[in-house]
């Protein structure tokens, strides 16, 4: 064996010797087998003797139960492949790195730096601001040597992987598993094997064959309960059980009907019941047959399909006739701050042992309300509030939906630090319940920055911006939360117009200042008691007041804003929002440069002659809307698993001024006789659906579709607001377009005349935004780990169709209203692959995507006809990256796209 890959390894050489004077395709062909062949030299030397590496394992044979859940049950990881070729890219690096390290030097390092520490400990023992300094600066040095003892150098621990090997054992063990898992499914005859099969010499793929056989399915489900008012409480509840009768047995079920069981009863008082009384005493498998109850009807399946009796035994507490049935007694809420304690020495007793701190004594403000008591130590809280957010009183029965709803809307204050709850029985079976809070600093003051950054034609124009945010707590002694931002940014943009002194430049720098203050209150601000319905729902008001400017050269734009929304969260995954107000009032003027700002004022007046709105966005207007949304979200950060997200918004605009006439409406906005301010009548609904499917530990395949309409009824058809209109193309969209960039339909971009194509070097040259009344697009990527550096690097590949219409016609535009005839080949579509750092608390984000087929491409040319080049995709090239017909355009982001 030793031979044959030292014979690789003098191929790889002459490969390596060859290459140079092949041509360009041929390089890359020898360079590949130069890979595979140093992949085999190295592992020759450092592999186990007769051990076969394991990089693939798949089930066969599986039905109904799915293929993800049965490799989910096998504990072995196989080494990776690359593209699922039989090419271990990172274990070869893990052994590169392996023959550079000797673990038994490390472990003596580590040994002698933990000496290191404890003598150095030992001299500052009585200097407790030295020993923290000690501790931290050792604590990091340690923590490195044992990684490096434990996992290896940075070689193998960020970019290699550890060989996994193949063992009968273990493939033995994972059979077994599957039949357990099958027989719990409810397929009690199902058998497991497994075959195996040699890849590339020592790598080994481990098949699972699967025969579920026929499934048992619940005939009779009986229920045995020894206390007579458990049976009355189970018992009414049926409808709500996990086992049905005629559904397949799965275990998983028995489990959650023992819980929800529990949870039932835990509800109704009986505090120290689980669900260990509740035991399936008897499962019988029969074959039932052609008889006379399955021919009449009264039992649902076929003939061939065998049944499962079941019978569920709850049993009493041993030597008890009855659960015992608790309520609660005495109900105290203590807040006290942690960081207003003084500090206290811990004495050493006459044998030198430190004894416990000695608690100083504070004083508490006691207040009496609805059977709970209050000790508030000093702080103005309101009592009322915190009543209305702590759902359990003397004398009711135990409920762990109060108990979990109490701690659950008291820590969505945002006014704590810690809340604890905790029930002590006393006498009569009565639970004392104490409640403990730690408030939050009362001030706070963060600072937030970043980069931004714009790819234009091969050359990058760079950006930042900064925030400053104050926030206070309780600020009028309601448990409110004030919070206020300072923003500025400096980014590159691509402007409207060229400036008319260097046609060349059409990347402006733009500017943004901006200031918003918030006022949250933790709950619904309503006259009479209808606020109180929405108590267990962790309700808040929010009241916000911002002002934005932006400054260009082309233009400078103000937006005066006032919001009031209600929220409340009825379930984890479940929110719902009703923005009662949303005003805005917008105003516009000259760019900081006049030459550019007159060629944009010249643009918006050539645009309104060819039938466009656009300019309304930049005179003075007032807009005014409420809205609802629901959000729908059982996606957790940091888990893989299947989970969705759904977001829908429905949004109306100006209803109030349905009650004057349309004639009314122009005559305000007339800037000669009226007010001058350009109001608007619309309704807006959007919705915003995500899925995502583990495929391994840390790959997940997401797919999002985006949709939208936004619809104008004033006078005269009436315009939507510029900000509640519909983009496409950037990072969160369609990513081989640049921001706001993509249609609307199949219009191209244009400079001055809409009949020319704006091209530059083969390129479209995108001046303007591009908004539309109709959005529609959707994405599919891959995601998965790559490795670790500092931070997860992770790779993606994605696809993403899409674009934007608009409801009217417009003649200097073809193809820019959305019609169902033609709308589908309308749709762009692009591809491209992404690299993200995941810090774990944030994710930098940089996707580099190409166009696949461009709607905007077929046009006329009076040199050429007609000119079809919608299909681009050939048109990329390597050579060209960012100069060609079809660029490369790289998107810069935080978080992830959806």
């Amino acid at each position: 064996m030793i031979k044959m890959y030292d014979l690789g390894c003098k191929v790889s050489d002459w490969f390596a010797g060859y290459a140079s004077y092949t041509l360009h395709a041929t390089l890359r062909i020898s360079l590949l087998l130069l890979v595979v062949s140093l992949s085999g030299c190295l592992s020759s030397k450092q592999l186990k003797t007769n051990g076969y590496i394991l990089t693939a394992q798949t089930v066969r044979g599986n039905r109904e139960i799915s293929s993800e859940n049965l490799l989910g049950l096998i504990p072995q990881k196989p080494n990776r492949r690359l593209l699922g070729l039989p090419i271990t890219t990172q274990l070869w690096l893990y052994q590169l790195g392996q023959r550079r390290y000797d673990r038994d030097q490390a472990l003596r390092n580590l040994q002698a730096k933990t000496n290191e520490f404890e003598q150095q400990s030992q001299l500052v023992a009585n200097q407790p601001k030295e020993l923290k300094k000690l501790n931290r600066r050792y604590g990091r040095q340690l923590k490195h040597l044992r990684q490096k003892a434990e996992e290896g150098n940075w070689v193998m621990r960020n970019l290699g992987e550890p060989p996994s090997y193949f063992s009968e054992k273990d493939a033995q063990a994972n059979v077994v598993k599957m039949q357990k898992y099958l027989s719990d499914k409810g397929f009690f005859n199902a058998k497991t094997a497994y075959k195996l099969d040699t890849l590339r010499r020592i790598q080994i793929r481990v098949n699972y064959l699967v025969t579920e056989n026929e499934g048992f399915y619940l005939r009779n489900i009986v229920y045995e309960i020894a206390d007579p008012r458990v049976d009355s409480i189970v018992r009414q509840s049926f409808d709500k059980s996990k086992l049905q009768v005629g559904e397949r047995f799965d275990f998983d079920n028995m489990s959650g009907e023992r819980l929800r069981i529990e949870t039932l009863l835990r509800d109704q008082g009986y505090y120290t019941f689980s669900r260990q009384y509740i035991r399936a005493t008897d499962v019988d498998t029969v074959r039932r047959g052609n008889d006379r109850r399955f021919r009449d009807g009264l039992e649902p399946g076929d003939s061939s399909r065998r049944n499962v009796d079941v019978t569920l035994q709850i049993m009493n507490p041993p030597g008890q006739s009855a659960h015992p049935i608790y309520h609660i007694g005495q109900v105290e809420m203590q807040i006290s701050a942690a960081e207003s304690l003084p500090p206290v020495d811990r004495p050493i007793d006459s044998t030198g042992a430190v004894s416990l701190p000695v608690v100083p004594f504070i004083q508490f403000d006691t207040v009496n309300r609805n059977g709970v008591r209050y000790l508030l130590s000093g702080r103005n809280l309101s009592v009322r509030l915190l009543d209305s957010k702590i759902l359990l009183r003397p004398n009711q029965l135990f409920s762990q939906s109060n108990y979990r709803d109490t701690q659950r809307q008291l820590f969505l204050l945002n006014q704590f630090k810690f809340v604890n709850l905790n029930f002590i029985d006393t006498t009569n079976r009565r639970l004392k319940t104490l409640i403990t809070a730690t408030p939050l600093d009362k001030y706070e003051a963060t600072a937030e920055g970043g980069f931004t950054g714009l790819l234009y034609q091969g050359t990058g124009y760079p950006g930042g911006f900064g925030s400053l945010i104050f926030r206070v707590r309780n600020m009028f002694g309601g448990l409110e939360t004030f919070e206020t931002t300072l923003r500025y940014g400096l980014e590159a943009q691509t402007g409207f117009v060229p400036n008319p002194n260097n046609p060349k430049q059409v990347v402006y720098t733009s500017q943004e200042l901006g200031v918003s203050s918030s006022l949250t209150f933790p709950q619904i601000l309503f006259p009479g008691r209808f606020r109180f319905a929405f108590t267990r729902y962790a309700p808040r008001t929010q009241i916000s007041l911002s002002f934005n400017n932006t400054f260009r050269p082309d233009f400078r734009r103000s937006l005066l804003r006032a919001t009031m929304a209600y929220t409340w969260q009825t379930t984890p995954t479940k929110q719902f929002s009703f923005l009662i107000a949303d005003i805005n009032l917008i105003n516009a003027g000259n760019g900081s440069v006049p030459v550019i700002s007159e060629a944009f004022n010249k643009q918006l007046k050539d645009l309104t002659a060819q039938g466009s709105t656009v300019y309304l966005s930049f005179r003075r207007s007032l807009s005014s809307s409420f809205s609802f949304a629901y959000t729908y979200n059982t996606n957790i950060p940091g888990q893989n698993r299947r989970a969705n997200f759904l977001r829908t918004v429905i949004e109306s605009g100006g209803t109030t001024l349905n009650f004057v006439s349309d004639k009314t409406i122009s005559r305000w906005s007339d800037t000669a006789t009226g007010i001058g301010l350009q109001f608007y009548k619309f309704l807006r609904g959007n919705v915003d659906f995500r899925h995502y499917i583990p495929i391994r530990n840390r790959t997940t395949v997401a797919f999002r579709v985006n949709t939208g309409v936004a619809y104008g009824y004033g006078p005269d058809g009436g315009p939507v607001p510029y900000e509640k209109l519909f983009f496409a193309g950037g990072s969160n969209s369609v990513r081989a377009w640049l921001p706001r960039r993509l249609g609307p339909g199949s219009a191209f971009p244009y400079q001055t005349d809409p009949t020319v194509p704006a091209i530059s070097n083969g390129q479209f040259i995108y001046l303007f935004e591009q908004p539309g009344n109709v959005l529609l697009e959707g994405s599919a990527e891959l995601r998965g780990r790559l490795f670790h550096l500092g931070a997860d690097v992770n790779g993606a590949i994605f696809v993403d169709a899409g674009n934007v219409w608009t409801l009217t016609d417009n003649p200097s535009r073809p193809g820019s209203v959305f019609r169902f005839n033609t709308f589908f080949p309308q749709i762009a579509v692009g591809t491209g692959v992404g690299l993200r750092l995941d810090f774990s608390f944030f994710v930098v984000r940089f996707d580099g995507g190409i166009k696949v087929w461009d709607p905007a491409r077929k046009y006329y040319d009076a040199k050429e006809g007609t000119v079809d080049n919608r299909f681009i995709l050939p048109k990329f090239s390597l050579a060209k990256l960012t100069s060609g017909p079809n660029p490369l355009v790289i998107n810069f982001g935080i978080g992830y796209p959806f």
